[in-house]
Protein backbone atom coordinates (compact mmCIF):
# COMPACT_ATOMS: atom_id res chain seq x y z
CA UNK A 1 0.00 0.00 0.00
CA UNK A 2 2.28 2.60 1.21
CA UNK A 3 4.90 1.77 -2.61
CA UNK A 4 1.46 2.21 -4.29
CA UNK A 5 0.91 5.88 -2.81
CA UNK A 6 4.56 6.86 -3.16
CA UNK A 7 4.41 5.84 -7.10
CA UNK A 8 1.32 8.00 -6.95
CA UNK A 9 3.34 11.11 -5.71
CA UNK A 10 5.91 11.00 -7.57
CA UNK A 11 4.60 12.41 -10.45
CA UNK A 12 3.32 15.64 -8.26
CA UNK A 13 6.85 16.24 -6.98
CA UNK A 14 8.78 19.05 -8.41
CA UNK A 15 12.05 18.09 -10.56
CA UNK A 16 14.78 20.23 -10.12
CA UNK A 17 16.30 20.37 -13.88
CA UNK A 18 17.01 23.09 -16.52
CA UNK A 19 14.97 22.84 -19.54
CA UNK A 20 16.88 21.81 -22.95
CA UNK A 21 20.14 23.12 -23.85
CA UNK A 22 19.64 25.62 -26.37
CA UNK A 23 20.62 25.04 -30.04
CA UNK A 24 24.03 25.86 -31.41
CA UNK A 25 25.08 29.24 -32.31
CA UNK A 26 27.14 29.01 -35.67
CA UNK A 27 30.06 26.92 -34.54
CA UNK A 28 29.64 27.15 -30.72
CA UNK A 29 27.55 25.12 -28.41
CA UNK A 30 25.93 26.98 -25.28
CA UNK A 31 25.62 24.62 -22.68
CA UNK A 32 23.21 25.50 -19.72
CA UNK A 33 22.10 27.21 -17.99
CA UNK A 34 23.10 30.10 -20.48
CA UNK A 35 20.02 30.95 -22.87
CA UNK A 36 19.14 32.40 -26.18
CA UNK A 37 15.57 32.48 -26.13
CA UNK A 38 12.70 32.07 -23.30
CA UNK A 39 12.30 28.10 -24.57
CA UNK A 40 15.70 26.67 -23.37
CA UNK A 41 18.39 27.10 -20.84
CA UNK A 42 17.81 29.61 -17.97
CA UNK A 43 16.10 32.67 -19.15
CA UNK A 44 18.07 34.86 -16.55
CA UNK A 45 21.35 33.84 -18.15
CA UNK A 46 20.81 34.99 -21.31
CA UNK A 47 23.01 35.64 -24.21
CA UNK A 48 22.08 36.36 -28.01
CA UNK A 49 23.15 34.17 -31.21
CA UNK A 50 23.07 36.98 -33.90
CA UNK A 51 23.93 35.92 -37.58
CA UNK A 52 25.42 32.98 -35.81
CA UNK A 53 27.81 34.91 -33.33
CA UNK A 54 26.86 33.96 -29.66
CA UNK A 55 27.22 37.58 -27.84
CA UNK A 56 26.77 38.90 -24.65
CA UNK A 57 25.37 41.87 -23.23
CA UNK A 58 26.22 44.99 -21.04
CA UNK A 59 23.91 46.74 -19.42
CA UNK A 60 23.71 49.59 -21.47
CA UNK A 61 22.94 46.87 -24.53
CA UNK A 62 26.71 46.80 -25.66
CA UNK A 63 27.13 43.57 -27.43
CA UNK A 64 30.51 41.42 -26.87
CA UNK A 65 31.62 38.31 -28.69
CA UNK A 66 31.56 35.22 -26.60
CA UNK A 67 34.78 34.00 -27.42
CA UNK A 68 35.02 30.77 -25.60
CA UNK A 69 32.58 28.63 -22.53
CA UNK A 70 34.02 26.40 -19.84
CA UNK A 71 30.80 25.12 -18.25
CA UNK A 72 32.50 23.03 -15.67
CA UNK A 73 34.16 26.16 -14.60
CA UNK A 74 30.71 28.28 -15.35
CA UNK A 75 32.70 30.86 -16.93
CA UNK A 76 32.87 32.27 -19.94
CA UNK A 77 35.01 34.72 -21.80
CA UNK A 78 33.93 38.05 -23.68
CA UNK A 79 35.96 39.86 -26.53
CA UNK A 80 36.91 43.52 -25.24
CA UNK A 81 36.30 46.42 -27.11
CA UNK A 82 37.76 47.37 -30.07
CA UNK A 83 40.04 50.45 -29.90
CA UNK A 84 38.95 52.49 -32.72
CA UNK A 85 41.39 52.42 -34.93
CA UNK A 86 44.07 55.83 -35.41
CA UNK A 87 42.47 56.97 -31.99
CA UNK A 88 42.51 56.08 -28.32
CA UNK A 89 38.75 55.60 -27.56
CA UNK A 90 37.41 52.06 -27.18
CA UNK A 91 34.46 51.45 -29.04
CA UNK A 92 32.08 51.37 -26.00
CA UNK A 93 33.59 55.11 -24.82
CA UNK A 94 29.98 56.68 -25.24
CA UNK A 95 28.23 53.40 -22.96
CA UNK A 96 31.03 54.30 -19.98
CA UNK A 97 32.58 51.57 -20.75
CA UNK A 98 31.94 48.02 -19.42
CA UNK A 99 28.65 47.52 -17.09
CA UNK A 100 26.81 44.42 -16.20
CA UNK A 101 23.78 44.81 -14.68
CA UNK A 102 24.58 44.05 -10.32
CA UNK A 103 21.30 41.96 -10.38
CA UNK A 104 23.03 39.57 -13.40
CA UNK A 105 24.27 36.31 -12.36
CA UNK A 106 27.65 37.29 -14.36
CA UNK A 107 30.43 39.16 -12.62
CA UNK A 108 33.80 39.95 -13.84
CA UNK A 109 36.42 37.48 -12.57
CA UNK A 110 39.87 37.89 -10.65
CA UNK A 111 41.66 36.27 -13.48
CA UNK A 112 41.58 39.73 -15.58
CA UNK A 113 44.58 42.12 -16.34
CA UNK A 114 42.92 45.30 -17.26
CA UNK A 115 45.08 47.90 -18.97
CA UNK A 116 43.66 51.61 -19.11
CA UNK A 117 44.66 54.12 -21.82
CA UNK A 118 44.73 57.79 -22.43
CA UNK A 119 44.36 58.95 -18.83
CA UNK A 120 44.02 61.63 -17.26
CA UNK A 121 46.66 62.60 -14.51
CA UNK A 122 43.76 61.79 -11.52
CA UNK A 123 44.59 58.50 -11.86
CA UNK A 124 47.99 58.93 -10.56
CA UNK A 125 46.64 58.98 -7.23
CA UNK A 126 45.19 55.42 -7.22
CA UNK A 127 47.31 51.94 -6.72
CA UNK A 128 47.61 51.48 -10.33
CA UNK A 129 50.94 50.66 -11.97
CA UNK A 130 51.10 53.68 -14.47
CA UNK A 131 55.17 53.56 -14.75
CA UNK A 132 57.42 53.57 -17.49
CA UNK A 133 57.81 49.33 -17.10
CA UNK A 134 53.89 49.30 -16.76
CA UNK A 135 52.42 45.81 -19.37
CA UNK A 136 50.04 48.75 -21.34
CA UNK A 137 53.60 50.16 -22.86
CA UNK A 138 54.06 47.31 -24.49
CA UNK A 139 50.32 46.85 -25.92
CA UNK A 140 51.21 50.56 -27.20
CA UNK A 141 54.52 49.43 -28.70
CA UNK A 142 54.10 46.51 -29.82
CA UNK A 143 50.33 46.10 -30.86
CA UNK A 144 48.73 48.03 -33.80
CA UNK A 145 45.68 48.46 -31.98
CA UNK A 146 47.46 50.16 -28.85
CA UNK A 147 49.33 52.64 -31.64
CA UNK A 148 46.96 55.16 -31.25
CA UNK A 149 47.46 55.18 -27.57
CA UNK A 150 51.28 55.67 -27.69
CA UNK A 151 52.24 58.86 -25.54
CA UNK A 152 49.44 59.15 -23.55
CA UNK A 153 49.19 58.00 -20.04
CA UNK A 154 48.29 54.46 -18.98
CA UNK A 155 48.06 52.01 -16.38
CA UNK A 156 47.61 48.37 -15.54
CA UNK A 157 45.89 46.57 -12.67
CA UNK A 158 44.89 42.90 -11.80
CA UNK A 159 40.99 42.99 -11.15
CA UNK A 160 40.51 41.94 -7.42
CA UNK A 161 37.79 40.86 -4.88
CA UNK A 162 38.12 44.61 -3.39
CA UNK A 163 37.23 46.28 -6.86
CA UNK A 164 33.98 46.61 -8.50
CA UNK A 165 33.32 42.93 -9.98
CA UNK A 166 30.65 44.47 -12.48
CA UNK A 167 32.01 47.16 -14.88
CA UNK A 168 35.42 48.24 -16.28
CA UNK A 169 34.88 51.70 -17.00
CA UNK A 170 35.98 54.29 -19.57
CA UNK A 171 35.15 57.90 -20.20
CA UNK A 172 36.38 60.91 -21.26
CA UNK A 173 38.06 62.95 -18.48
CA UNK A 174 39.04 59.02 -17.01
CA UNK A 175 40.74 56.75 -19.20
CA UNK A 176 39.04 56.73 -22.57
CA UNK A 177 40.28 52.85 -23.73
CA UNK A 178 41.00 49.98 -22.40
CA UNK A 179 41.43 46.41 -23.17
CA UNK A 180 41.63 42.94 -21.08
CA UNK A 181 43.72 39.91 -20.91
CA UNK A 182 42.48 36.83 -19.23
CA UNK A 183 44.97 34.64 -16.87
CA UNK A 184 48.08 36.41 -17.57
CA UNK A 185 51.41 34.39 -16.51
CA UNK A 186 54.50 36.38 -15.51
CA UNK A 187 57.08 36.60 -18.17
CA UNK A 188 54.44 36.09 -20.92
CA UNK A 189 55.03 38.44 -24.18
CA UNK A 190 52.99 40.22 -25.97
CA UNK A 191 52.32 37.59 -28.86
CA UNK A 192 50.89 35.35 -26.23
CA UNK A 193 48.32 37.13 -24.10
CA UNK A 194 45.32 35.64 -24.49
CA UNK A 195 42.66 38.96 -25.02
CA UNK A 196 39.36 38.90 -23.40
CA UNK A 197 36.83 39.62 -20.40
CA UNK A 198 36.50 36.53 -18.07
CA UNK A 199 33.24 36.26 -16.38
CA UNK A 200 31.82 33.86 -14.07
CA UNK A 201 28.19 33.05 -13.19
CA UNK A 202 26.50 31.69 -10.00
CA UNK A 203 25.45 28.49 -10.35
CA UNK A 204 20.57 28.43 -10.68
CA UNK A 205 19.27 28.00 -7.50
CA UNK A 206 17.68 24.45 -8.64
CA UNK A 207 21.31 23.28 -8.69
CA UNK A 208 22.26 24.18 -5.08
CA UNK A 209 19.66 24.00 -3.49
Amino acid sequence: MVMAILLLLIPLMPVLTLADTCPRCGSMDVPCPLSTDGNCGNPKYRVYCNNDILQLSSAEGFYYRILSITPSANKLVISPPLIVKNTCLSSDLRLGGFRLDENSPFNISSRNTVMLFNCSENILLSPLNCSSNSLCRQFEDKVVEGSGCRNSLCCTFLKDASMTSHRIRARVGGCTAYTSVVDMQPGETVDSWKYGIELQWLAPKSLVE
